[in-house]
């Protein structure tokens, strides 16, 4: 069984109003917070991507926050997946983590 403490990484695509709203900003700080690594980039489709690095625990931390995004963000959906490590240190628009 998990105890939450196990790093891991993830990916998130995260569709509504979330572009010209900060959103990218918002992820980044609230990662930063959490501890974890990975970044936050626009797409040509008017989502979101953030990958994260780090504790299970935190991780789910930063997805509920994504669904709560800054004040005038209005989320729709936020889809999550698994990724790897290299995506998580891969270029971002807003990229959070001590060890860049």
């Amino acid at each position: 069984m998990s105890d939450g403490f196990e790093a891991e990484a993830r990916r998130w695509l995260v569709s509504g109003r979330v572009q010209g709203v900060g959103f990218r900003a918002f992820a980044a700080r609230t990662a930063r917070s959490l501890g974890l690594r990975g970044g936050a980039s626009n797409l040509p489709d008017r989502r979101v991507l953030v990958v994260a690095e780090g504790p299970l625990h935190a991780l789910d931390r930063l997805e509920a926050a994504l669904w709560e995004g800054p004040r005038f963000a209005r989320v729709q959906r936020v889809e999550a997946s698994g990724a790897t490590t290299a995506e998580a240190l891969g270029a971002f628009d807003a990229e959070f983590g001590s060890e860049r």
